[in-house]
Protein backbone atom coordinates (compact mmCIF):
# COMPACT_ATOMS: atom_id res chain seq x y z
CA UNK A 1 0.00 0.00 0.00
CA UNK A 2 1.40 3.47 -0.85
CA UNK A 3 2.64 5.79 1.88
CA UNK A 4 0.99 9.17 2.57
CA UNK A 5 2.59 12.12 0.72
CA UNK A 6 4.24 13.43 3.89
CA UNK A 7 6.16 16.30 2.27
CA UNK A 8 3.11 17.59 0.42
CA UNK A 9 0.93 17.39 3.54
CA UNK A 10 3.50 19.23 5.67
CA UNK A 11 4.03 21.92 3.03
CA UNK A 12 0.30 22.50 2.61
CA UNK A 13 -0.22 22.64 6.37
CA UNK A 14 2.54 25.24 6.65
CA UNK A 15 0.83 27.22 3.91
CA UNK A 16 -2.47 27.04 5.78
CA UNK A 17 -4.28 25.37 2.87
CA UNK A 18 -5.21 22.14 4.68
CA UNK A 19 -8.00 21.74 7.24
CA UNK A 20 -7.19 19.10 9.89
CA UNK A 21 -10.41 17.22 10.70
CA UNK A 22 -10.01 15.28 13.96
CA UNK A 23 -12.15 12.26 14.77
CA UNK A 24 -12.42 9.98 17.78
CA UNK A 25 -9.25 8.07 16.87
CA UNK A 26 -7.20 11.26 17.16
CA UNK A 27 -8.09 11.55 20.85
CA UNK A 28 -6.87 8.00 21.45
CA UNK A 29 -3.47 8.47 19.80
CA UNK A 30 -0.61 7.42 22.08
CA UNK A 31 -2.80 5.03 24.00
CA UNK A 32 -1.29 1.50 24.23
CA UNK A 33 -3.37 -1.06 22.25
CA UNK A 34 -4.34 -3.10 25.31
CA UNK A 35 -4.92 -0.17 27.66
CA UNK A 36 -8.29 0.00 29.37
CA UNK A 37 -10.05 3.16 30.46
CA UNK A 38 -10.32 3.33 34.24
CA UNK A 39 -12.77 5.94 35.49
CA UNK A 40 -11.08 5.89 38.91
CA UNK A 41 -7.55 6.52 37.58
CA UNK A 42 -7.77 7.62 33.94
CA UNK A 43 -4.70 8.43 31.82
CA UNK A 44 -6.26 8.25 28.38
CA UNK A 45 -9.70 9.27 27.19
CA UNK A 46 -12.34 6.55 26.96
CA UNK A 47 -13.16 5.18 23.54
CA UNK A 48 -16.71 5.63 22.30
CA UNK A 49 -17.56 2.05 23.22
CA UNK A 50 -16.02 2.39 26.70
CA UNK A 51 -18.01 5.56 27.34
CA UNK A 52 -21.12 3.81 26.01
CA UNK A 53 -20.58 0.89 28.40
CA UNK A 54 -20.18 3.28 31.33
CA UNK A 55 -23.42 5.06 30.46
CA UNK A 56 -25.16 1.75 29.85
CA UNK A 57 -24.16 0.50 33.31
CA UNK A 58 -25.15 3.76 34.98
CA UNK A 59 -28.57 3.76 33.32
CA UNK A 60 -29.20 -0.01 33.66
CA UNK A 61 -29.63 -0.40 29.91
CA UNK A 62 -31.97 -3.40 29.43
CA UNK A 63 -29.72 -5.15 26.92
CA UNK A 64 -26.59 -7.26 27.11
CA UNK A 65 -26.05 -7.29 23.35
CA UNK A 66 -22.82 -5.66 22.20
CA UNK A 67 -24.53 -3.99 19.22
CA UNK A 68 -26.62 -2.07 21.74
CA UNK A 69 -24.06 -1.46 24.50
CA UNK A 70 -21.32 -0.37 22.06
CA UNK A 71 -23.54 2.20 20.35
CA UNK A 72 -22.84 5.52 22.10
CA UNK A 73 -25.63 7.48 20.43
CA UNK A 74 -28.21 4.75 21.15
CA UNK A 75 -27.11 4.35 24.79
CA UNK A 76 -27.09 8.14 25.26
CA UNK A 77 -30.64 8.35 23.92
CA UNK A 78 -31.79 5.72 26.42
CA UNK A 79 -29.96 7.51 29.25
CA UNK A 80 -31.50 10.91 28.47
CA UNK A 81 -34.97 9.86 27.30
CA UNK A 82 -35.79 6.84 29.49
CA UNK A 83 -33.50 6.30 32.48
CA UNK A 84 -32.93 9.94 33.44
CA UNK A 85 -32.90 13.26 31.61
CA UNK A 86 -30.67 15.47 29.51
CA UNK A 87 -29.13 17.27 32.50
CA UNK A 88 -28.12 13.93 34.05
CA UNK A 89 -26.50 12.83 30.78
CA UNK A 90 -24.62 16.11 30.50
CA UNK A 91 -23.36 15.75 34.08
CA UNK A 92 -22.11 12.20 33.42
CA UNK A 93 -20.33 13.29 30.25
CA UNK A 94 -18.74 16.22 32.05
CA UNK A 95 -17.47 13.89 34.77
CA UNK A 96 -15.89 11.60 32.16
CA UNK A 97 -14.27 14.44 30.21
CA UNK A 98 -13.18 16.82 32.98
CA UNK A 99 -9.68 15.32 33.38
CA UNK A 100 -6.18 16.22 32.23
CA UNK A 101 -5.92 13.30 29.83
CA UNK A 102 -2.66 12.75 27.96
CA UNK A 103 -2.33 15.06 24.96
CA UNK A 104 -1.68 13.17 21.73
CA UNK A 105 1.18 13.59 19.28
CA UNK A 106 -1.20 14.85 16.59
CA UNK A 107 -2.43 17.66 18.86
CA UNK A 108 1.10 18.73 19.75
CA UNK A 109 2.13 18.59 16.09
CA UNK A 110 -0.69 20.89 15.01
CA UNK A 111 0.21 23.33 17.78
CA UNK A 112 3.71 23.53 16.26
CA UNK A 113 2.44 24.89 12.93
CA UNK A 114 3.29 28.58 12.73
CA UNK A 115 0.52 29.74 10.40
CA UNK A 116 -3.09 30.16 11.59
CA UNK A 117 -5.08 26.99 10.95
CA UNK A 118 -8.76 26.16 10.75
CA UNK A 119 -9.03 22.93 12.78
CA UNK A 120 -12.31 21.02 12.81
CA UNK A 121 -13.13 18.28 15.30
CA UNK A 122 -16.19 16.28 16.26
CA UNK A 123 -14.60 15.39 19.62
CA UNK A 124 -15.88 16.88 22.88
CA UNK A 125 -12.56 16.76 24.79
CA UNK A 126 -10.12 19.67 25.19
CA UNK A 127 -6.89 17.96 24.04
CA UNK A 128 -6.35 20.26 21.05
CA UNK A 129 -7.00 23.38 23.12
CA UNK A 130 -4.59 22.22 25.83
CA UNK A 131 -1.90 21.52 23.22
CA UNK A 132 -2.15 25.11 22.00
CA UNK A 133 -2.14 26.50 25.54
CA UNK A 134 0.95 24.40 26.36
CA UNK A 135 2.74 26.13 23.47
CA UNK A 136 1.50 29.54 24.59
CA UNK A 137 -0.43 29.97 21.33
CA UNK A 138 -3.78 31.79 21.27
CA UNK A 139 -6.80 30.36 19.46
CA UNK A 140 -10.44 31.11 18.83
CA UNK A 141 -12.89 28.40 19.86
CA UNK A 142 -16.20 27.99 18.05
CA UNK A 143 -18.70 25.31 19.11
CA UNK A 144 -22.16 24.07 18.24
CA UNK A 145 -24.57 24.76 21.18
CA UNK A 146 -26.65 21.56 21.26
CA UNK A 147 -27.66 21.90 24.91
CA UNK A 148 -28.79 25.52 24.66
CA UNK A 149 -32.09 25.52 22.82
CA UNK A 150 -32.38 29.28 23.15
CA UNK A 151 -29.33 29.47 20.86
CA UNK A 152 -30.63 27.00 18.29
CA UNK A 153 -29.82 29.34 15.41
CA UNK A 154 -26.38 30.35 16.67
CA UNK A 155 -22.84 29.15 17.33
CA UNK A 156 -20.74 29.93 20.39
CA UNK A 157 -17.48 31.85 19.99
CA UNK A 158 -14.81 32.04 22.69
CA UNK A 159 -12.19 34.70 21.95
CA UNK A 160 -8.63 33.86 23.04
CA UNK A 161 -8.37 33.59 26.83
CA UNK A 162 -11.98 34.41 27.72
CA UNK A 163 -14.32 32.31 29.87
CA UNK A 164 -17.70 33.43 28.52
CA UNK A 165 -18.54 32.91 24.83
CA UNK A 166 -20.48 35.15 22.49
CA UNK A 167 -23.42 33.80 20.49
CA UNK A 168 -23.50 34.62 16.79
CA UNK A 169 -25.61 33.59 13.83
CA UNK A 170 -23.57 31.19 11.67
CA UNK A 171 -23.98 33.41 8.63
CA UNK A 172 -22.54 36.49 10.38
CA UNK A 173 -19.72 35.25 12.62
CA UNK A 174 -17.24 38.20 12.57
CA UNK A 175 -14.10 36.11 12.67
CA UNK A 176 -10.92 36.43 10.61
CA UNK A 177 -9.27 33.22 9.44
CA UNK A 178 -5.90 34.84 8.78
CA UNK A 179 -4.85 36.14 12.22
CA UNK A 180 -5.19 33.33 14.77
CA UNK A 181 -5.91 29.59 14.69
CA UNK A 182 -9.59 28.66 14.91
CA UNK A 183 -10.74 25.42 16.54
CA UNK A 184 -14.25 24.55 15.42
CA UNK A 185 -15.92 21.87 17.56
CA UNK A 186 -18.68 20.75 15.26
CA UNK A 187 -20.41 18.46 17.76
CA UNK A 188 -20.02 20.60 20.86
CA UNK A 189 -17.51 20.69 23.69
CA UNK A 190 -16.91 20.10 27.37
CA UNK A 191 -16.62 23.38 29.28
CA UNK A 192 -14.08 22.54 31.96
CA UNK A 193 -13.95 26.08 33.36
CA UNK A 194 -17.59 26.39 34.40
CA UNK A 195 -19.54 23.44 32.86
CA UNK A 196 -22.16 26.06 32.04
CA UNK A 197 -21.51 25.81 28.31
CA UNK A 198 -21.18 22.04 28.04
CA UNK A 199 -22.83 20.92 24.83
CA UNK A 200 -22.86 17.52 23.13
CA UNK A 201 -24.21 16.17 19.85
CA UNK A 202 -24.38 12.62 21.17
CA UNK A 203 -27.88 11.10 21.15
CA UNK A 204 -29.55 9.82 18.00
CA UNK A 205 -31.93 12.76 18.20
CA UNK A 206 -29.01 15.20 18.44
CA UNK A 207 -27.51 13.87 15.22
CA UNK A 208 -30.82 14.16 13.40
CA UNK A 209 -31.21 17.77 14.60
CA UNK A 210 -27.64 18.64 13.62
CA UNK A 211 -27.99 17.16 10.15
CA UNK A 212 -31.28 19.03 9.68
CA UNK A 213 -29.50 22.27 10.55
CA UNK A 214 -26.74 21.41 8.08
CA UNK A 215 -29.39 21.06 5.40
CA UNK A 216 -30.74 24.48 6.35
CA UNK A 217 -27.18 25.89 6.44
CA UNK A 218 -27.53 27.03 10.06
CA UNK A 219 -25.11 24.55 11.69
CA UNK A 220 -21.75 25.61 10.24
CA UNK A 221 -20.54 29.22 9.99
CA UNK A 222 -20.76 30.43 6.39
CA UNK A 223 -17.16 31.66 6.49
CA UNK A 224 -15.99 28.15 7.34
CA UNK A 225 -18.02 26.68 4.51
CA UNK A 226 -16.18 28.90 2.05
CA UNK A 227 -12.87 27.61 3.37
CA UNK A 228 -14.11 24.01 3.16
CA UNK A 229 -14.61 24.63 -0.56
CA UNK A 230 -11.15 26.13 -1.08
CA UNK A 231 -8.96 23.87 1.05
CA UNK A 232 -8.08 20.20 1.32
CA UNK A 233 -9.01 18.12 4.36
CA UNK A 234 -6.73 15.93 6.42
CA UNK A 235 -9.03 13.47 8.20
CA UNK A 236 -7.38 11.95 11.29
CA UNK A 237 -8.96 9.11 13.25
CA UNK A 238 -12.24 8.79 11.38
CA UNK A 239 -13.98 5.60 10.34
CA UNK A 240 -16.88 5.54 7.91
CA UNK A 241 -18.62 2.68 9.71
CA UNK A 242 -20.70 5.29 11.58
CA UNK A 243 -23.82 6.28 9.66
CA UNK A 244 -23.86 9.77 11.18
CA UNK A 245 -20.41 10.57 9.79
CA UNK A 246 -21.30 9.28 6.34
CA UNK A 247 -24.46 11.36 6.29
CA UNK A 248 -22.63 14.41 7.67
CA UNK A 249 -20.03 14.21 4.88
CA UNK A 250 -22.78 13.82 2.31
CA UNK A 251 -24.61 16.88 3.64
CA UNK A 252 -21.33 18.78 3.75
CA UNK A 253 -20.70 18.01 0.10
CA UNK A 254 -24.22 19.16 -0.80
CA UNK A 255 -23.79 22.39 1.16
CA UNK A 256 -20.50 23.09 -0.58
CA UNK A 257 -22.17 22.84 -3.97
CA UNK A 258 -24.66 25.50 -2.84
CA UNK A 259 -21.92 27.89 -1.68
CA UNK A 260 -21.52 31.24 -3.42
CA UNK A 261 -19.20 30.42 -6.33
CA UNK A 262 -18.14 34.03 -6.81
CA UNK A 263 -15.62 33.75 -3.97
CA UNK A 264 -14.51 30.14 -4.31
CA UNK A 265 -12.71 28.10 -6.97
CA UNK A 266 -14.67 26.83 -9.93
CA UNK A 267 -16.27 23.41 -9.69
CA UNK A 268 -13.53 22.01 -11.90
CA UNK A 269 -10.80 23.43 -9.63
CA UNK A 270 -12.46 22.30 -6.41
CA UNK A 271 -12.93 18.78 -7.73
CA UNK A 272 -9.15 18.56 -8.19
CA UNK A 273 -8.57 19.17 -4.46
CA UNK A 274 -8.13 15.58 -3.32
CA UNK A 275 -8.00 15.19 0.45
CA UNK A 276 -6.32 12.62 2.70
CA UNK A 277 -7.47 10.33 5.52
CA UNK A 278 -5.35 8.48 8.08
CA UNK A 279 -7.17 5.49 9.55
CA UNK A 280 -5.93 2.27 11.13
CA UNK A 281 -7.21 -0.94 9.48
CA UNK A 282 -9.92 0.52 7.25
CA UNK A 283 -12.27 -2.05 5.75
CA UNK A 284 -12.65 -2.46 2.00
CA UNK A 285 -16.04 -0.79 2.31
CA UNK A 286 -14.51 2.22 4.06
CA UNK A 287 -11.77 2.46 1.42
CA UNK A 288 -14.41 2.55 -1.29
CA UNK A 289 -16.47 5.15 0.57
CA UNK A 290 -13.46 7.42 1.13
CA UNK A 291 -12.35 7.16 -2.50
CA UNK A 292 -15.89 7.95 -3.66
CA UNK A 293 -15.54 11.20 -1.71
CA UNK A 294 -12.22 12.01 -3.43
CA UNK A 295 -10.25 11.23 -0.28
CA UNK A 296 -7.11 9.10 -0.44
CA UNK A 297 -7.15 6.70 2.51
CA UNK A 298 -3.94 5.48 4.21
CA UNK A 299 -3.75 2.59 6.67
CA UNK A 300 -1.43 4.15 9.22
CA UNK A 301 -1.04 4.44 12.96
CA UNK A 302 -1.58 8.11 13.88
CA UNK A 303 1.56 8.41 16.01
CA UNK A 304 3.69 6.84 13.27
CA UNK A 305 2.12 9.23 10.77
CA UNK A 306 2.98 12.22 12.97
CA UNK A 307 6.56 10.96 13.44
CA UNK A 308 7.00 10.95 9.65
CA UNK A 309 5.49 14.43 9.34
CA UNK A 310 7.95 15.76 11.92
CA UNK A 311 10.85 14.50 9.80
CA UNK A 312 9.61 16.71 6.96
CA UNK A 313 9.14 19.87 9.03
Amino acid sequence: MPEPPYRIIVDRLKQGTVIPFLGAGASLSGRPPNAKWDDAAPTFLPSASELAHQLADDSSLPSTESFDRDDLSKVSSYYAEVAANRADLRESLHHALDRDYQIGAIHRFLAEIDVPLLIVTTNYDDLIERAFRAKGKPYHLVAYPTDHKELAAAVLWWKPGVVEPEAHAPKSLPLSLTDTTIIYKMHGTVDRQTSKWDSYVITEEDYVDFLARMTGQTAIPARFMLEFRKRRFLFIGYGLRDWNLRVMLRHLKSALVATDTSVVPSTEESEDLRSWAIQRNPSELERALWLARKVNIYDKNIDEFVAELLKKM
